[in-house]
């Protein structure tokens, strides 16, 4: 079976802010999609790493030492067991893969965090 998807197509579905959608998986990783705007939360994935891909818009990715600037094309790994916060100035469309067992923002409880059921949409 072959299945094909677009990127900018599944983020049009998208309605709201730091709710990622499951667009994807290979093998145990999962491949999603989110708008951003504003700030998420300090938090740290304890055992897993995570790539952000920017789709269209900026990302900076707060470290409690450094920065990272992100625009349309760029992609980062955030290193497992590192503390971060992504920052959106304006609205941002990105992809994230990250194994099927990361919680949206590990430890940390938000209003903006997602369970994963509500991600499997």
């Amino acid at each position: 079976m072959q299945t094909t998807s677009n990127f900018k197509s599944a983020l049009a579905e998208v309605k709201d802010h730091w709710s990622p959608r499951v667009v994807g998986q290979v093998n145990d990783q999962y491949v999603k999609v989110a708008k951003l705007l504003g700030e998420l939360a300090w938090h740290k994935h304890d055992d897993e790493d995570e790539m952000f891909y920017i789709i269209k818009g900026s990302l900076r990715i707060e470290y409690e030492d450094s920065v990272v600037d992100l625009t349309e094309g760029d992609f980062h790994i955030v290193p497992r067991n590192t503390m971060h916060n992504p920052v959106a100035a304006e609205e941002c469309w990105i992809v994230l893969i990250e194994p099927v067992a990361t919680k949206h923002t590990g430890d940390v409880q938000t209003d903006r965090t997602k369970s994963l059921e509500d991600q499997l949409v």
